[in-house]
């Protein structure tokens, strides 16, 4: 019997962000996915143009409670990702307490979807919503923005890094903290493990990921990195939680020795999702020039088709890379590198 996943975050009839971007690749890992729509709206808003409606508290609730009313409400593994007000978002919250009450062992992937670059895009008072809800995680994927947003803490050195994730772990109670795409700020390079640092260089031209573990007593740190790659794409911090969910203690997950089992679910995450990401820009480069114009936000804003054709061009390609998240096609690892020093 497989097992089920319970998906609660966005829904667009366009494109693949939020649940768009998360359920297929859990299907094709052999999980039987259940979807709660938190909003449904025609497309990302990186279109700049869209429809649609969210869904309010009392809606979801009233989903819940008909699930539970019928017994379908049995998951073993729960993602929850965008829910833009708190309301609704504490109906969440309210749920995944049940959910664990009923379930104890029930995996749980947070991905607090609040903003990045310096800005927030959902509703502030979703902010002390999700520091009650981090104690109930098993792991979470805040972005380099929502982990200064939920530690109050301005990451602008390894000693403010460092504090953070401790906070994480120890004040919040979260076992397992994973942070992708991060910048390689000349502070952040200069401190990275040798394997990291030899094989980023001196150009920076890398994200970098953290996975960090807490098991009461000690905090087991790893760091990965991927290349850039150019252009705006969205639905990708979403894919990645995806795959953390369906890895993380996968019985067909290996876990080499002495690794944990976080960064072995991370290095399988972070080699498929970039792999999905090579092949949505290969893809773009061969598209007509005129849907592949860079940004420029005056040209845009004159033409907003412009900007929409440039979107369109960049959707992720995922159900041309379900090989690569299956595993029938192999793809070079993204390894997981421990960090001896970081705390």
């Amino acid at each position: 019997m497989s097992e089920r996943v319970l998906s609660i975050q966005s829904h667009v009839a366009f494109g693949y962000v939020g649940g768009k971007a998360a359920i297929f690749p859990l299907q094709c890992l052999g999980y039987d996915v259940d979807a709660i729509n938190t909003v449904n709206f025609s497309n990302h808003a990186g279109y700049r143009r869209s429809g649609g409606t969210k869904t309010n508290a009392e809606e979801l609730k009233a989903m819940f409670d008909a699930m539970e009313a019928n017994e379908l409400l049995r998951p073993s593994r729960l993602l929850t990702g965008y829910i833009p007000g708190a309301e609704a978002l504490s109906a969440v919250h309210n749920q995944a307490v049940k959910l664990k009450h009923h379930n104890p062992d029930l995996i749980y992937v947070l991905d607090p979807v609040m903003g990045d670059a310096g800005r927030i895009y959902v509703a502030e008072d979703v902010i002390p919503v999700y520091r009650k809800m981090l104690p109930l995680a098993t792991v979470i994927t805040p972005n380099w923005f929502e982990v200064e947003t939920l530690t109050e803490t301005p990451l602008v050195n390894m000693g403010a890094l460092r504090s953070a994730i401790s906070t994480l772990h120890k004040e919040y109670q979260v076992p397992n903290v994973v942070v992708s795409s991060i910048p390689l700020y000349p502070w952040l390079l200069a401190a990275l493990p040798s394997a990291i640092a030899d094989l980023v260089g001196k150009s920076g031209e890398h994200l970098l990921c953290i996975a960090s573990s807490y098991d009461s007593q000690d905090i087991s740190v790893y760091a990965g990195c991927v290349p850039t790659i150019p252009g705006y794409f969205s639905g990708v911090g979403d894919l990645f939680s995806a795959l953390l969910l369906g890895f993380y203690n996968s019985p067909s997950l290996h876990i080499p020795a002495g690794a944990t089992p976080l960064a072995s679910a991370v290095s399988q995450a972070l080699t498929k999702t970039h792999a999905v990401l090579c092949k949505t820009h290969e893809y773009s480069e061969t598209l007509p020039e005129i849907e592949r114009l860079a940004t420029d936000d005056e040209k845009d804003a004159e033409d907003p088709m412009r900007r929409i054709r440039r979107m369109r061009g960049r959707e992720l390609r995922l159900v041309q890379s379900q090989d690569i998240i299956r595993g029938t096609k192999a793809v070079a690892p993204r390894d997981m590198v421990k960090w001896q020093n970081f705390i």
